[in-house]
């Protein structure tokens, strides 16, 4: 179907002459002198191909076809008033939709804190909260599916900017009843020849290779005899005795008993986001994480 170029003042006009029943009164209503207003009638007339008006000694009444166009003119005006008002709230962060990535080891911690104060200084956007682990996150963002993503060691790559707005000390997770769970004088190195159930690094390598470096630096290579992308799964080999793990100190523990390690076996939480991307909403999140995560 062929579209007329119809001009959105066009549409005003008309509405606003309809609504007046006067060409005059609607002339002094738009500020404009008589004449123009009746020369956007008579083009929007010809583009519509049908005359909109009968003239009569008081004013003017909808014929036919102007009466099936009126309130089709009023919706568009509505729709369009109402797509500014939005653009304009959402461009000064009032309003919107955010999509974000988050990774499931901050559910219990950063997360809700997050959530919380952003809610709480934007409450007319519209927060679409997706679990998903770090590395997947960049490719997200590179294809327009998340607008930011929260993370463990993210890195920058191709496109994707990144920035550590908190650490947080890792631990090593063990099973109760074990020989170390309650050792007096426990440390990394005491894990050597455990089997552990790790995090892979196809989800997040720079955590990955985070864990194995504490292994390292305590003098050993983790025999791995587990993976599992969800931490309540890696949590629930543990608990049943296959193994043990390290995990940040905020990830949900149950059934478990956890050991500190040395003060620098720590990981970052890190916020990602598209390379140049000025967006206020992504602006605001970032803010609001900084925030949460200097109060933690």
């Amino acid at each position: 179907m062929d579209l007329p170029e119809v001009e959105l003042r066009q549409l005003r006009v008309f509405a606003i002459v309809a609504e007046e029943g006067h060409v005059g009164r609607a002339a002094r209503r738009l500020g404009i002198a008589q004449p123009p207003l009746s020369q956007q009638i008579q083009r929007l007339e010809a583009k519509i191909g049908h005359a909109l008006f009968t003239r009569h000694p008081r004013g003017v009444a909808l014929t036919p076809a102007g009466a099936e166009l009126l309130p089709v003119a009023n919706a568009a005006l509505a729709l369009v008033a109402h797509g500014v008002d939005a653009a304009r709230r959402a461009g000064r962060g009032e309003g919107g939709r955010l999509r974000v990535g988050m990774a499931a080891s901050l559910a219990s911690s950063f997360l809700p804190r997050v959530v919380r104060a952003f809610r709480a200084r934007h409450p007319t956007v519209a927060l679409d909260i997706r679990e998903m682990t770090t590395d997947p996150q960049a490719d997200a963002l590179r294809d327009g599916l998340i607008d930011v993503g929260v993370g463990r060691d993210a890195e920058p790559s191709e496109g994707v900017a990144v920035r550590a707005v908190a650490h947080e000390p890792l631990v090593a997770v063990l099973p109760r009843g074990h020989r170390l769970a309650t050792a007096p004088d426990f440390e990394a190195a005491d894990l050597a020849g455990e089997t552990f159930a790790l995090f892979p690094a196809r989800a997040g390598r720079a955590f990955h290779d985070r864990v194995l470096g504490v292994c390292r630096a305590a003098g050993f290579t983790p025999d791995v005899g587990h993976e599992a992308v969800e931490w309540p799964t890696l949590i629930a080999f543990v608990a049943a005795g296959l193994a043990v793990t390290i995990a940040p100190k905020g990830v949900a523990l149950t059934g478990v008993v956890r050991r500190g390690l040395a003060r620098d076996a720590v990981t970052a939480i890190t916020v990602s986001r598209r390379h140049g991307d000025a967006d206020v909403l992504v602006e605001a999140f970032l803010d609001v994480a900084l925030a949460a995560a200097s109060r933690s």
